[in-house]
């Protein structure tokens, strides 16, 4: 274990010195996340608040508008870690989708289904009916365990509340276990507090996978509603800034670094926030098998309103009350892994 310390501790050292993000390296593996903002069918769920996506509802939704936004997601799903890897993703969590009938429907889509895509899925609770799910390919990413913990409300004016849980995906890739954490947790509506009680339980979470496995290979992505820095992931889940902080069962957040140097994944009144973070355990920084080698902000100009007051900002599907035909209010991540 000294050994393995040691050696851990060295290469954190090189890291440092070399700069914490390895530009250009090899890359054998992609994981993304994405959040697809509101992938809701047309029908009506027993017991959901989704009368905004029915045709007679806020959004007018209609068959023509789910067609085209399972073609949006399909596109930028498929294209994301081609960067690096022409096959694209090993896996991709995702949030804000209704329920499974919705990812049959986004894997039945022609760039997916070249793919091979599968999903995993669990119904939660939210009262909105936005569930997060995992995408993967089974020829590279082969599912062991699944199961969804559900985000605790502590306060007793919060008894009747229900929000979207910790859907974790245990499994194997590239001959190593692997577990994929996905979570969304309470949105900028609530108060900071709900987020950082997110955060807490995320690293009961953590903690939980580490003594079952030290060795797991863990990631735990979702789009957070905080920014790196903010409490509930700097210092409530302990995601570190710097490789050369992580210790052995540490986390490492890779993006806090990337918005301090002006990049995002989506804008509020003109600044870029950071919501949308794949965090990684320290087995993947050091040692043998897999490890990260780089992580991008998927960006390509078609997710981007090109034009017009919100010029600069992400293409949405709705905006302003009109219907634009876009993307998703976040653009989403990619880690790559390389062993």
């Amino acid at each position: 274990m000294r050994i393995l310390l040691l050696f851990l501790g060295a290469f954190l050292t090189t890291m440092t010195v070399s700069g914490s993000r390895p530009e250009g390296g090899k890359a054998d593996y992609a994981i993304g996340f994405y959040n697809l903002e509101n992938l809701f069918d047309t029908c009506h769920d027993e017991g959901k608040n989704d009368y905004e996506f029915l045709a007679e509802g806020t959004y007018k939704w209609t068959g023509e508008k789910y067609v085209n936004k399972l073609h949006n997601m399909a596109r930028v799903l498929s294209e994301m870690g081609t960067d690096k890897l022409q096959e694209g993703c090993a896996a991709i969590g995702v949030a804000e989708v209704e329920n499974a009938r919705c990812l049959t429907d986004l894997c039945n889509e022609a760039p997916l289904k070249a793919r091979h895509y599968q999903y995993v899925h669990i119904e939660g609770p939210d009262q909105r009916g936005v569930d997060c799910a995992l995408l993967y390919d089974p020829a590279r990413f082969s599912v062991r365990d699944v199961k969804l913990v559900p985000y605790i409300y502590r306060l007793p004016e919060d008894a009747n509340r229900a929000s979207r849980g910790f859907l974790i995906v245990s499994g194997t890739l590239a001959d190593e276990h692997v577990t994929i954490v996905v979570n969304h947790l309470p949105s900028r509506g609530a108060t900071s507090y709900y987020r950082e009680e997110g955060g807490s339980q995320l690293k009961v979470v953590k903690d939980s996978l580490l003594k079952d496995d030290p060795q797991v290979k863990l990631l735990i992505m979702g789009d957070m509603n905080d920014d790196p820095q903010d409490a509930s992931m700097a210092k409530c889940l302990g995601a570190k800034r710097e490789a050369a902080e992580v210790d052995e069962g540490d986390l490492y957040n890779p993006w806090w670094n990337v918005l301090a140097a002006g990049e995002g994944t989506l804008q509020f009144q003109g600044s870029w926030n950071l919501f949308d973070q794949i965090i990684v355990s320290s087995s993947l920084l050091g040692g043998k098998g897999l490890k990260l080698s780089d992580y991008q902000v998927f960006r390509r100009p078609y997710l981007i309103q090109q034009d017009g007051p919100y010029k600069g900002n992400t293409l949405r599907t709705h905006a302003g009350g009109q219907w634009l035909n876009g993307f998703s209010d976040h653009l989403p991540t990619v880690v790559y892994l390389s062993k």
